[in-house]
């Protein structure tokens, strides 16, 4: 009887304490714990296991968070034996990776990045919260911000692309929309910032691989993102399983806390990545789990996901004084915190819920109208959209009715069955309207028979266009699932070569993880829809877009390559002392037995163009658009000042679009190399046919700090340029000068 009153004994005046700042909730329950109580907290582990097993732990108060039940019946009993029988009384934070949407899947997040559209991404974000907090899931393993250049990384999937400014954008409309205006709202889930810091510059592009990027690199482009999401109040953050120059980031004290708490007061709770604690053996830098936990906890690292290594050796560590009791409390306290702020002690269970949205019509809708501001259309020969005149379509490819593959990587709780593949949705529209034949041709993207091409082709002479849909299954992105080869998988390359012949018009659509090397298909084909993997509403956006009831708007977060040789490939490029014409790249040109040369000089390839395939932030629109009548207010700004700017958007199309404008800056001297331009801001305009608005920018000087030689975060003055434009390469371009 007694070890069942003690919790209630110290759960109670918890409850009572409603009125108490949240560290001083914090401090009177650690004040209560024993060493072992406290141990148990940094103890997180996937409940994917003998359920009996994970009870009779949460019993004995050695796990302080689950991962991976989404059973509210058994979080709730789980939460029981927490509060109720555990030596602490502390209750369960229990966590998921939901990474692109929970039942409800929404579009990978590289696709998301494809719409420019943070409120809608916040949107969709909420949407997901309320979803997943249904089942008492509090605590979400997103947003990733790894900045991805490298599309052989599986991980790209996963990632918002190329871009400083973009990731950290998106990713705090991401955290604003898990967290909502408060934690203790049961429908909001604490979000985490992962991972911190390198993880997308995986050498070579292979998963969980070391990192080399220089301090003035890292600083400048894959830290600020996460700086973004800790100045937006993000609760918590995932260590990387990369090592940067030596020190795996999970052991690495300089980034965990002389960066992150020291200078940038960020309050809130670290955890591993799974198993990154005992990663630090096979790194090298750690002898045993007791040595890697000694270092991950002084190094910052509050929660350890998986590995038991805290589990195990912390006691130890502390009765020897390798390890501070001080350093303990701190970590601990970071954890209860999280739990207060999210309401735990006073209602541990999951919520109740007269009517579920889950799968609701607005979140349905919602998911809808992301996937279709995902969608990038990359080539259009006046093919789209389908018009009255078409009444026989053949639809194929294996990616045309793929429920599982279409959701993507990381679609944990997602359920096929709730999934719109395109061939559905094409049939629904279109109704005794237009007749459809559905061959597949191959049953999946790794499909290497041919036997049924002939039969496509007589069906395809047959129709008035062929729609085909091509790509990749999920299990080909996302964790470590890096590839080496970004071609077209399977036979789908001599698939679409066979529909080409024929010279019925084609329309190919892509459904995949990463930008694929896909020059040879964009030739042969009449029109190009890059679709990503859009989730459970997938096909109905591509149906809508196909048809002209939605008119594409969504432009490409990530650059793409003409061949996996230009890897990596990117838009903001330092200047280099030989850079590229734009003309080199064509064996043709070079003379047999020619003399001993530079060949031009310059930064570039023999055998392949130095452009991309295509370009960060181009798409296309089934309207046009025009920018003109660039105004910068201040040519002479300070650097704690302001630059504000207009242009004149104007469409110049016979129909209502959405165009995204774009502004970027560049400075060609400063006291070290810099990008040719960066992305600073941008903004969706919806107009009308033959519409136009002033669209106007604000872009704080701040925005363009970047370290100096001293190492310093710095607004140099000097000379600057300003475009502005619908994508990366084109635009109007003016000037303007920081002053001293």
């Amino acid at each position: 009887m007694k070890k069942l009153i003690t919790p209630l004994l110290i759960a109670l005046p918890l409850l009572m304490s409603a009125q108490q700042t949240v560290d001083e909730r914090v401090e009177e329950i650690l004040g209560r714990m024993t060493i072992e109580d406290k141990i148990g907290q940094l103890n997180q582990m996937d409940g994917r296991r003998d359920i009996e097993k994970v009870k009779q732990e949460v019993r004995e108060g050695t796990l302080g968070s689950i991962m991976n039940i989404v059973d509210p019946a058994v979080t709730d009993e789980l939460q029981r034996i927490a509060v109720e029988e555990s030596p602490s009384g502390i209750p369960i934070l229990f966590a998921r990776d939901v990474v692109h949407g929970f039942n409800t899947v929404l579009p990978i997040p590289l696709g998301m990045a494809a719409s420019w559209d943070d409120a809608l991404i916040e949107t969709t974000a909420r949407n997901t919260a309320i979803e997943a907090t249904e089942k008492g899931i509090r605590w979400a393993f997103a947003p990733m911000m790894d900045i991805a250049r490298d599309a052989r990384w599986g991980r790209i999937a996963e990632s918002f692309g190329e871009d400083t400014y973009m990731a950290g954008r998106l990713a705090v409309a991401v955290v604003k929309g898990y967290q909502g205006e408060s934690l203790t709202d049961p429908m909001s889930m604490a979000a985490c910032a992962k991972h911190f810091v390198g993880y997308g510059d995986a050498e070579g592009g292979r998963d969980y691989n070391t990192t080399s990027i220089p301090p003035r690199t890292l600083r400048d482009v894959y830290l600020p993102p996460f700086k973004a999401c800790v100045d937006a109040g993000c609760a918590s953050i995932m260590t990387s399983f990369n090592d940067n120059d030596g020190l795996p980031s999970t052991g690495n004290r300089w980034l965990l806390t002389e960066l992150l708490r020291d200078q940038w007061r960020f309050k809130g709770l670290v955890v591993s990545d799974w198993g990154s604690v005992a990663g630090l053996i096979p790194h090298g830098v750690a002898r045993d789990k007791r040595d890697a936990a000694q270092q991950c906890i002084v190094a910052g690292c509050d929660m350890d996901m998986s590995s038991r290594s805290y589990l195990l050796h912390m006691k130890d560590l502390i009765e020897k004084g390798e390890v501070d009791v001080a350093v303990l409390d701190a970590a601990v306290r970071r954890v209860l915190k999280l739990k207060v702020e999210l309401g735990l002690f006073d209602n541990p269970y999951a919520r109740k819920v007269e009517k579920s949205e889950i799968y609701s019509d607005s979140v349905l809708d919602a998911a809808c109208r992301l996937a279709e501001e995902s969608v990038v259309m990359l080539k259009n020969e006046s093919v789209l959209p389908l018009g009255e005149n078409v009444r026989r379509i053949l639809v194929a490819g294996p990616m045309a009715d793929a429920p599982y593959d279409q959701m993507g990587t990381w679609a944990l709780d997602g359920d096929k069955k709730h999934t719109v593949t395109p061939i559905m949705a094409l049939r629904e529209l279109c109704g005794d309207k237009v007749e459809i034949e559905y061959i597949p041709a191959l049953t999946h993207p790794r499909d290497k028979s041919t036997a049924e091409f002939k039969a496509l082709a007589k069906a395809a002479r047959k129709a008035d266009v062929v729609l085909a849909f091509v790509g990749e299954e999920q299990m080909m992105s996302g964790e470590a699932h890096s590839l080496s080869s970004l071609d077209l998988q399977g036979a789908q390359r001599q698939m679409l070569e066979e529909l080409a012949a024929v010279g019925t018009p084609l329309v190919t659509v892509f459904m995949a993880g990463r930008p694929m090397t896909i020059a040879p298909q964009v030739e042969i084909s009449d029109a190009i829809l890059y679709a990503w993997h859009p989730g459970t509403m997938g096909g109905k956006a591509l149906a809508n877009i196909i048809f002209g009831h939605v008119n594409p708007s969504g432009k490409l977060p990530v650059t793409f390559p003409r061949n996996v040789g230009q890897i990596p490939i990117y838009y903001n490029h330092k200047h280099t002392s030989h850079r590229a014409k734009g003309t080199e790249g064509n064996l043709d040109n070079i003379p047999r037995e020619a003399p001993q040369s530079v060949m031009g000089h310059t930064s570039s390839y023999l055998d392949v163009a130095p452009s991309p395939l295509f370009h960060f932030g181009y798409g296309l629109s089934y309207t046009t658009f025009e920018v003109s009548d660039l105004v910068i207010e201040n040519k002479e700004v300070t650097a704690d000042g302001n630059i504000k700017v207009s242009v004149m958007l104007k469409n110049t199309g016979s129909r209502e679009g959405t165009e995204v404008v774009q502004l970027y800056t560049g400075r060609k001297t400063a006291s070290v190399t810099q990008p040719l331009k960066e992305l600073k801001d941008f903004k969706r305009v919806t107009l009308a046919a033959g519409e136009s608005c002033k669209v106007e920018f604000e872009v704080p000087v701040s925005r363009l700090a970047f370290h100096n030689r001293d190492m310093v975060p710095a607004v140099e003055p000097g000379n600057y340029t300003l475009t502005v434009g619908t994508d990366s390469q084109s635009g109007l371009r003016t000037y303007f000068q920081i002053m001293n």
